[in-house]
């Protein structure tokens, strides 16, 4: 690897790191959803505006996209933050808890939001250094797999004014890793993702005479069942798939049978494969069963995303990267993929790239059973998001520096 100052940019992100943490305790007292994330915004433009960027545009429901420019020959990366939190109320605790009902950063995106905003900083000193441009993408709504959709159509991957060559993102784990470990993997990182809708539309009558009509809320129970033996008898242990069925409403009293019956469902595959497999299956066995209880099924794609899937050459970058900035100690490969979804999956599909997690378990018990992402009673250590600004703007120096090779 060429050579990067890893000790100053460790030291100076640890200089950084108290400023980092009043960014990040702002914007989770805060929290917002979906494309909703002005506030977030405008705290991350009040940090970004010192800073030599082009501010190309800056929206709660777009994003932030800015670029720093360095040296050479139109070479760009692209480092990636999503800002947008959770419908959880949070629980009494912490002196920066989220002052907004139901609302709650429960996955960490605070903490992306400021590692992003460190790396900015710390590469906007270094901007004599970089051997090409920094794309920074800060984006909304990644917790309803939308807000990469959003800001590829509008062009952040051409941001820099030609497509980028290479995107990195980072995301913390409050349990299973170890504080300040970094996990990824080459190949197939987390699976893909659709959440659906399935309505059954009935027939409603008076409970007294379920004989006039057809109870789609029989239907909808022999639909859950049916769900998951399909699963376990259509795909293989080595290949798997998940279907969770997350949300049923139907009825408004108990001697009303009701027209129609509601589910909410995601399934989840790590395979292209698979993952189309899966979502064959939901239709089939939703309009089948219907059928056979004598109503109709109609499905609704609410969101869905590829597998995430990293790059090998660039992968191998990452783990050189680490090893470099923290020791060997810090870097696990990830033995098999995730089964949650990512919407940078997007990003992916178009650039090579890696998806990297970092453990941010606060050393209070156990880190293989504290709380993780999305639980109420989920916290994370501070202290990594200085790890991670320093990961952040090493990676962008290195692959500008030295391009990877092989893949």
């Amino acid at each position: 690897m060429n050579h990067v100052d890893t000790d100053e940019i460790r030291a100076e992100a640890e200089r950084q790191l108290p400023g980092l943490v009043a960014i990040r305790r702002a914007i989770h007292r805060n929290p917002e959803l979906g494309f909703g994330c002005a506030r977030t915004v405008e705290t991350v433009l009040n940090a970004l505006r010192p800073l030599p960027l082009e501010i190309l545009w800056a929206s709660g429901s777009d994003g932030i996209a800015a670029v720093l420019r360095g040296a050479g020959d139109g070479t760009s990366v692209l480092l990636r933050a999503d800002m947008d939190a959770l419908p959880i109320q949070e629980p009494a605790g912490l002196d920066f808890a989220s002052e907004l009902p139901g609302r709650m950063h429960a996955c960490g995106h605070d903490i992306h939001t400021s590692m992003l905003v460190g790396a900015a900083q710390l590469l906007a000193a270094r901007s004599d250094q970089l051997a090409g441009d920094v794309v920074f993408m800060f984006q909304p709504a990644e917790e309803v797999l939308q807000g990469s959709a959003r800001m590829i159509k509008k062009g952040i991957l051409n941001a820099a004014g030609q497509q980028v060559d290479a995107a990195y993102a980072l995301h913390v784990l409050p349990s299973g890793l170890p504080s300040g470990s970094f996990t990824t993997r080459p190949g197939t990182c987390m699976s893909g993702s659709a959440s659906l809708r399935v309505t059954l539309h009935g027939r409603g009558t008076h409970a007294s005479t379920p004989y006039l009509g057809n109870d789609p809320i029989v239907a909808a129970c022999h639909l859950v069942v049916a769900y998951q033996t399909a699963i376990t008898r259509s795909f293989s242990l080595f290949d798997p798939a998940l279907l969770t069925v997350g949300s049923i409403h139907a009825g408004t009293a108990s001697n009303i049978i009701p027209a129609t019956a509601t589910l909410d469902l995601t399934v989840r595959a790590p395979s292209e494969e698979s993952f189309t497999q899966v979502r064959a299956l939901v239709d089939e066995v939703s309009r089948n069963i219907a059928a056979a209880m004598g109503v109709t099924a109609d499905i609704e794609v609410m969101a869905e995303v590829c597998p995430l899937v990293n790059d090998h050459a660039e992968a191998a970058l990452v783990e050189k990267v680490v090893t470099n900035l923290f020791g060997a100690e810090r870097m696990i490969v990830m033995p098999t993929p995730r089964l949650s979804a990512e919407d940078f999956a997007l990003v992916l599909r178009e650039i090579p790239g890696v998806f990297v997690f970092l453990g941010a378990h606060t050393g209070s018990g156990d880190y293989r059973s504290a709380p993780g992402n999305h639980s109420p009673e989920a916290r994370y250590a501070e202290n990594v998001i200085a790890d991670g600004a320093a990961f952040l703007t090493t990676v962008a120096l290195q692959r500008l520096a030295s391009p990877p090779t092989g893949g």
